[in-house]
């Protein structure tokens, strides 16, 4: 038993260390295999560093020369360019050379130059002077003969210049002016001319007075009726004078408003038809007779627009258009002056190639104003426009309506000729009256203001005042101003004067010379 017991003992440690032996074995055979695959290892790697290596020295090589390729490229090409700006520079300089030699030589010349400039400004200032003394001595001469000094001689030079101007730019104004009136009055003559040709009208002169006639003397005392009850209540009911006197057979109705006039007329006649005169009657007969007069206004109105060839007017236009038919100036009845002056007017624009309806409509409606003068204040024309602008008449029509006094400026052609033919209606000869009173003394006014001028010998109106003949001392005035002296009595009589049409201004200055034989 020790002995299997100590057997086992010793193959437990012979076992033992023989397993550790083959331990150790194992451990150096892993070992020196990891070794070799150490080894195999470094010698790849050894062998790739190499490779790689190679292949850096390589490239290395390769950019080397690259780059010593390209900087021998710049160095080259700044080379170039160094030689360029080196040439360019060498060339400035020589040009900057030849430029400074040419101003070398400049300045020679120059200094030549003032030295030869100074020798002639010495021997200029010495002839200057030379000059000087001579023509000092020149002009004492001269004062010593003409027996005046310089200043004498130029002043009595400058006035015979101006003097001389005076009448040369005198006769020069004249000749334009004759020039252009005659030019601007023969076409205007032709075209007046034709356009009154074609409007000629018979009008008969408005009067203050109308004329009743009555069927026998009995029927004044019925018109004056018990205590004069009758009269009374007609005058008060029409707002005129009823004059019945010896007269046979007729009473006379007095009154400057002619609508007024008009309706006593028609109502006294009516009243004697009817045979009932009281003043009860009297009032229905005034206020009747009233309204049909308002509407034969309109009547006549739209009778004169159509007449005219116009149409599209506002109804209250029509109404005071037909107002102007009971209403005169200088017994020139309103509507048909009116009426005139819109053929003129379309005449002339046809004539000048302008728009006839609208000289027409402003013409027509040119003195509606005066329906309403009356009662409101302000110009006929300034009223007229007004109206017109209220019931949408035109901007050109306005202005032609308040343009034809020449109150506003006229903006179109055709408010010119709305003025021209108002003027040539107005004054056609027998178209219009006026007081004796108010005649003569506008003949002794044109006198007055033209013998009111210095020069003037005599003065005569003639023509019924269309014209004033002037006569001056031929001694005091000469052509030029006699000239000018019509222009300026023109103007005063334009500034203090009211007439119609126009005036001719004719200046006479004639020279006579009287000897005797013996």
């Amino acid at each position: 038993m020790i002995f299997i017991v100590l057997a086992l003992v010793v193959g437990l440690g012979a076992g033992y260390v023989l397993s550790g032996w083959l331990r150790r074995q194992r451990e150096a055979a892993r070992r020196a295999e990891a070794e070799d695959s150490i080894r195999q290892l470094t010698l790849n790697a050894q062998r790739e560093a190499e490779h790689i290596l190679k292949e850096a020295k390589i490239e290395a090589k390769d950019l080397l020369f690259q780059s010593k390729a390209d900087i021998e490229r710049k160095e080259k090409e700044k080379r170039n360019e160094f030689k360029a700006v080196e040439k360019k520079l060498q060339q400035r300089e020589e040009a900057l050379d030849r430029k400074a030699a040419n101003l070398e030589r400049r300045e020679e010349e120059i200094r030549h130059n003032e030295k030869t400039l100074l020798k002639r400004e010495e021997i200029l200032a010495e002839k200057e002077r030379a000059c000087e003394e001579a023509i000092k001595e020149h002009r004492q001469a001269l004062e010593r003969v003409a027996g005046m000094t310089v200043e004498e001689g130029k002043r009595q030079l400058l006035m015979e210049i101006e003097s001389e101007a005076r009448l040369e730019g005198a006769m020069l104004s004249k000749r334009i002016i004759d020039e252009a009136r005659e030019n601007a009055e023969r076409e205007a003559r032709e075209i007046v001319t034709r356009s009154i040709q074609r409007i000629t009208r018979d009008y008969v002169n408005e009067a203050t007075i109308s004329v009743v006639p009555l069927s026998s003397d009995g029927m004044k005392g019925r018109i004056i009726g018990r205590e004069g009850r009758n009269i009374r209540a007609l005058e008060a009911a029409t707002g005129v004078d009823l004059i019945i006197d010896e007269t046979p057979e007729a009473v006379i109705v007095s009154g400057f408003d002619p609508l007024r006039r008009e309706v006593a007329k028609i109502a006294l006649e009516r009243l004697m038809a009817d045979g009932r005169i009281h003043p009860t009657r009297i009032e229905e007969v005034v206020e009747k007779v009233k309204s049909e007069l308002d509407k034969v206004m309109r009547e006549e109105a739209e009778k004169v627009i159509f007449e005219v060839g116009l149409s599209d007017f506002h109804p209250e236009i029509i109404k005071l258009l037909g107002r102007l038919k009971y209403r005169t100036s200088y017994g020139q009845n309103n509507l048909y002056h009116a009426r005139e002056a819109a053929y003129i007017c379309g005449i002339m624009a046809a004539e000048l190639g302008l728009d006839i309806k609208l000289a027409k409509r402003g013409a027509l409606l040119h003195d509606i104003g005066k329906v309403v003068s009356h009662e409101e204040e302000g110009t006929h024309a300034m009223l007229g426009a007004e109206i017109a602008k209220k019931y949408g008449e035109s901007e050109k029509v306005v202005n032609a309506i308040a343009a034809h006094h020449e109150q506003v400026e006229p903006i179109c052609p055709e408010s010119v000729l709305v003025a021209a033919a108002e003027a040539l209606s107005a004054a056609r000869p027998g178209a219009r009256r006026e007081t004796l009173e108010a005649y003569v003394k506008r003949l002794e006014k044109l006198e007055s203001l033209a013998t009111s001028f210095k020069g003037v010998d005599k003065a005569y109106a003639i023509q019924a005042g269309r014209e004033v003949r002037v006569i001056v001392r031929h001694g005091e005035l000469s052509d030029a101003d006699s000239f000018n002296l019509s222009r300026e009595l023109a103007k005063k009589i334009e500034q203090e004067l009211t007439y119609p049409g126009q005036i001719k201004i004719t200046v006479i200055r004639e020279s006579r010379f009287v000897n005797f034989a013996k």
